[in-house]
């Protein structure tokens, strides 16, 4: 089964929703060959909680922000995926871990793409924790969100393109 997509295509249809595939590809395989584990199909219907976001600043012919929400209970998860310990002593390296994914999908996203566009540089994550803020992008297009499951819980990965 395909996943459902969330996208706005901004403005001028500018044609970035066909990277969808490529960011939907680069989300799963991060998570198969990493952590050892297969991301479910999501729903782009809001959700409380999200505890954590991690965001990859991209620069070069390539411009934009890539980010990953998701709750503690996920970040922890894949924490103990990652470091290879039970989720229970692992809520420490939450941050860390959900850091590293959001640096790991950009760069497998970015090493996907062609030509000048995969000379992007990628910034070094950034971990915002809480539930109680407000995320605005200057981007000048609509984001590309997906939505998945990791062990039941929402997981999103959003990508957001400044033409």
């Amino acid at each position: 089964m395909k996943m459902r997509h969330t996208v706005t295509s901004g403005r001028n249809g500018n044609g970035y929703e066909k990277w969808l595939p490529t960011l939907e590809s680069a989300s799963r395989d991060v998570f198969r060959m990493m952590l050892g584990t297969e991301l479910g199909r999501g729903s782009p219907e809001p959700w409380q909680g999200a505890e954590f976001t991690a965001m990859v600043g991209i620069a070069g012919h390539l411009c934009g922000l890539l980010s990953v929400r998701c709750r503690q209970e996920s970040a922890t998860q894949i924490a103990a995926a990652m470091l290879e310990f039970p989720p229970e002593t692992m809520a420490d390296h939450a941050c860390d871990a959900i850091g590293e994914v959001a640096n790991m999908i950009a760069g497998n996203f970015k090493n996907k793409l062609d030509g000048r566009l995969r000379k992007s540089m990628l910034s070094v994550p950034t971990v915002i924790s809480g539930a109680d803020y407000n995320f605005r992008s200057l981007s000048d297009t609509g984001p590309l969100d997906l939505w998945f499951t990791l062990h039941g819980l929402p997981l999103e990965v959003t990508l957001e393109i400044h033409s």
